[in-house]
């Protein structure tokens, strides 16, 4: 069958997802209130927007003290580990931010809520959902870009924190000239931690340890050996429809709810090998590799992509057992 029309099969099976819901009433936190940007300015109304997996979304809209009107958005967690979510999410939108400012909503402030210290929330600048996901041309470009112009701040792989992918903490923290060193420290941790949250499976221990051992320097180990080099790119770190869309009012992608550290490329596109949402369509990697050539040795990208994808899969493995994402 040919690729373009196998192609719009896919993008049939998975419809955009539908503009984010304007819901009732939010109430505003006394100290959301302390954390807007600008002395003096007064809140008109908040209203719930959209909807979050781990916590509250909300649109809120202000007066300046120079009558302006300015929206700001606000995200809200309540758990045990609210704390260091919000922190990575806001210290992971500020990488993205600073690096790519239209690619990426600024984010203001994170703190804890006046009313329940167990409640933490980041507000940031609101851009309006529009198309989810953008459209494939342009969405890979700025995502290129952002890899291609990002620069690590000590020039090698990893990040300053561990970032979070909801409650589970990511090893992808600390920095080495080695990808495969934090990749390994990455990927181990998550598969070390779906065998303590999941029912004893004897093959998957044996295959833990042959990928750990055997498949991480076999493929990771080349990207940096025999003149070869990759440079240490900013990435999202869960790019999927859900944290991708077109800005309503400049209609140019954005991105947010990142999981960010400094990486291989390649690893940004890991996510999109799974079936399961529309990014995962052929046509989003082609655009990409138009933009950012595949790295040598070429011949083992799509193993390297399914190496890549493994993060993924195991950390809603151990968030959804009931997904099997194991069997997969």
């Amino acid at each position: 069958m040919d690729s373009t029309l196998q192609d719009d099969e896919h993008l049939k099976k998975f419809p955009p997802f539908k503009r984010p819901k304007v819901g009732g009433n939010f109430e505003v936190d006394e100290n959301v209130l302390l954390a807007l940007p600008l002395p003096g300015t007064r809140v008109e109304y908040a209203n719930t927007y959209g909807n979050s997996l781990w916590g509250r979304t909300a649109k809120i809209i202000c007066r300046t003290p120079d009558n302006k009107t300015v929206a700001y958005f606000h995200k809200a967690i309540k758990h045990e580990m609210s704390a260091r979510m919000i922190e990575a999410d806001f210290e992971s939108l500020k990488a993205l931010h600073d690096a790519c400012p239209s690619l990426a909503p600024r984010p203001y402030k994170w703190g804890v809520y006046k009313s329940d210290a167990a409640c933490h929330f980041m507000l940031a600048e609101f851009r309006e959902i529009g198309q989810q996901p953008p459209e494939p041309v342009r969405f890979t470009q700025r995502i290129a870009e952002l890899h291609k112009n990002s620069v690590s701040p000590t020039g090698k792989f990893g990040f300053h924190m561990k970032t979070m992918a909801g409650p589970i903490q990511q090893h992808n923290d600390g920095w080495s000239d080695s990808w495969e060193e934090i990749f390994g420290n990455f990927l181990g941790h998550l598969l070390d931690l779906d065998g303590e949250k999941n029912e004893p499976w004897p093959e998957f221990e044996h295959i833990k340890h042959l990928t750990k051992v055997r498949v991480i320097p076999r493929l990771l180990r080349p990207l940096q050996s025999n003149g070869r080099n990759i440079k240490p790119c900013l990435v999202h770190g869960d790019l999927w429809d859900g944290n991708t869309a077109t800005d309503m009012e400049t209609g140019e992608p954005f991105i947010f709810d990142p999981k960010s550290f400094y990486a291989h490329n390649e690893y940004e596109t890991g996510n999109w090998r799974a079936p399961r949402h529309r990014l995962s369509s052929k046509i989003y990697v082609r655009q990409y590799q138009r933009n950012f050539p595949v790295s040598e040795p070429e011949e083992d990208w799509d193993a390297r992509n399914l190496l890549y994808s493994l993060t993924y899969n195991t950390s809603a493995a151990i968030l959804y057992p009931a997904m099997k994402q194991r069997d997969a």
